[in-house]
């Protein structure tokens, strides 16, 4: 792997991984299906209009257009629209160590669902980001976590190991930023239909929750779904996804600088043993599959 590459990782996980503090700081101030819809619709408008100053066409192959419906659908529409939702009840450090699990749900779902071979490594690492995650939990339910609220988390990381098997496909053809912003769509118009079924439009606009939607529009929405991209068309995705065993980490010290969010000892033993976990499963899969 290149210094470049390695950047790019990095970089995508700090950003990645910062999404769920600002998500918590906005949905304090908004209905969370309604902010994500306009969110993503602002996100939209501007990842096409880049992607056209680039040159970049909408006349995208079968593959992309897949793509675009299914992790604009899986990752904007129900991965993070979820998210949002869940964010109003828990904090950002659990929904982050949760979304952070995507890899491990990824290697159990190639083992369930496609019957791929495991590793004894992956499956080692399967063992330890489950028992991590095991660790984790029954300290937040005995803490009195809202049950409903880490529940929609662990569907929406459902919906992102989807929306990562949908990835293939996405990065050939050229026209990435098109592909980036299209995509933005589709969960704006999800989750816009969601938020008027569900929900009553009631905003508190003010600086702090200006500034973390901005954030999140640019940095998470169109700069790090970018760089996922282009980093899996650099490096493959199975070696791209090794960044993820960054996230809980990430996410954890994120919102404890920002959001002033305590952890137990549990939890830093618990995030430890999934970090661990997901690296394990990720340099299996890196011994075992070309690039």
């Amino acid at each position: 792997m290149d210094f470049r590459a390695l950047g790019m990782g990095l970089l995508f996980a700090l950003i990645w991984s910062s999404a769920f503090t600002s998500a918590r700081i906005i949905v304090a101030d908004a209905p969370p299906l309604a902010i994500s819809a306009i969110r993503f619709a602002i996100s939209g408008v501007l990842g096409v209009l880049i992607a056209r100053s680039l040159g970049q066409s909408w006349h995208l192959n079968r593959d992309q257009w897949r793509t675009i419906l299914v992790f604009g659908l899986c990752q904007n529409g129900l991965y993070l629209g979820l998210n949002f939702m869940a964010m109003t009840t828990v904090e950002a450090s659990v929904a982050s160590i949760i979304a952070s699990t995507m890899p491990l749900m990824v290697a159990f779902a190639g083992w369930a669902v496609l019957r791929e071979r495991l590793s004894p490594m992956a499956s080692l690492g399967l063992a330890l980001g489950f028992t991590g995650v095991a660790v984790i939990m029954s300290s937040r339910i005995g803490a009195g976590v809202d049950m409903f609220g880490m529940g929609l988390c662990f569907v929406a990381a459902a919906a992102l190991t989807i929306a990562t098997l949908a990835m293939r496909g996405a990065s050939s053809g050229g026209n990435l930023m098109m592909v980036v912003g299209l995509q933005m769509f589709v969960g704006a118009a999800v989750l816009f239909v969601a938020s008027l079924v569900l929900e009553t439009w009631e905003f508190n606009w003010n600086p702090r929750m200006l500034s973390a939607l901005t954030y999140t529009i640019l940095a998470p929405g169109l700069l790090a779904t970018w760089v996922w991209f282009a980093l899996v068309n650099r490096i493959g995705a199975v070696r791209a996804a090794t960044f993820h065993f960054l996230n809980p980490f990430f996410g954890v010290a994120i919102a404890a600088i920002l959001l002033g969010e305590t952890l137990g000892w549990l939890d830093i033993v618990g995030v430890a043993i999934i970090t661990i976990g997901i690296l394990a499963v990720q340099l299996s899969k890196q011994t075992h599959t070309p690039k």
